[in-house]
């Protein structure tokens, strides 16, 4: 089995990340404009597709969101611990938090969710719902934590900031649309369709120019603490939760796989954005994408028990 999903899964994800890297490599490809595409374009529309022909319930919206909001709690609580065990800075703390709080679970986990459930459409709703909560935590918390003492209660531009954001608006429109059977013409809905369509290929191609950009160095041991929490706290949370909760069947395969995606590409833009730790967010980015590599399989392979 193990085999097959590396095959299958893992094996097509990476060699789209490798096309990217080399197609960074050779042409030096306009990061700013991929990730604007990705942004505004591709992700709110497999948002809003995803929700409109899901058969996501009301429970199971709000099952998803307690689970999302206790194991992004604990993840913080133990981020927390560490880093005051340690006496980072106050810098390396935000930066340390956001590289185990901010995943990849768009340009990432979306592409693994679609191959491991052969395009469901209601494991691609729940996978949809994590990345709207990410987007949230991204760009409220993440913003506020690495801007620290600057901020000087400037919320209204977090704020701002948020609001400007697509996927919340097609996450809300989605389930609104779905909830009381809007139709929608074949003219909206094909349109969306083929833009959805899309989405496994620009989003690894984009992953694979972000990430070779940054030099591997493996030198600092915060990187490792942060690829422990990521990648093997982070699931054990979930595993936890998901039984806990007594969730069955492919919500549980869905949620379990999508609390092991590696570092958001985010946390990085932020910490370059606001020179807080530049180099110790893009290794943990980098590090974390090919040791998922192994994660992901293993994760894969518990759930399919689930």
């Amino acid at each position: 089995m193990i085999f097959q999903i590396l095959l299958n899964v893992v094996l097509p994800v990476f060699i789209l990340i490798v096309a990217g890297s080399a197609m960074q490599r050779l042409f030096r490809l306009d990061l700013y404009t991929l990730s604007k595409i990705n942004f505004y374009y591709i992700t709110p529309a497999v948002v809003f597709m995803s929700l409109y022909r899901s058969a996501i319930s009301v429970e199971l919206l709000g099952g998803v969101a307690l689970f999302y909001g206790i194991y992004i709690g604990v993840l913080y609580a133990l981020c927390f611990i560490l880093t005051r065990s340690f006496k980072y800075t106050s810098g390396m703390k935000a930066a340390f938090t956001n590289s185990v709080l901010l995943d990849n679970s768009g340009n990432y986990g979306l592409p693994i969710n679609q191959l491991v459930f052969a395009g469901s459409p209601l494991a691609a709703s729940i996978q949809a719902l994590l990345m709207a909560f990410q987007s949230l935590l991204t760009f409220t918390y993440g913003v506020i934590s690495i801007q620290g003492a600057r901020l000087s209660g400037n919320y209204r531009s977090v704020l701002i900031g948020f609001m400007k954001m697509p996927v919340p608006y097609a996450l809300v429109l989605g389930f609104a649309f779905h909830a009381f059977a809007v139709p929608l013409p074949n003219f909206v809905t094909q349109p969306l369709g083929y833009v959805q369509n899309s989405m496994v290929a620009i989003a690894l191609l984009t992953l694979g120019a972000q990430i070779v950009q940054y030099p591997l160095r493996l030198g600092r041991l915060e990187i490792y603490f942060s690829m422990i929490l990521r990648l093997i706290i982070a699931p054990v949370i979930g595993y936890i939760l998901i039984l806990a909760f007594g969730m069955k069947g492919l919500p549980a395969q869905a949620l379990l796989i999508a609390s092991g995606m590696p570092t958001g590409v985010n946390s990085s833009i932020l910490a370059e954005e606001y020179r807080n730790e530049p180099d110790f967010a893009a290794q943990t980015v980098l590090v974390s994408t090919l040791l998922n590599i192994v994660t992901v399989t293993i994760l894969i392979t518990v759930a399919k028990g689930l």
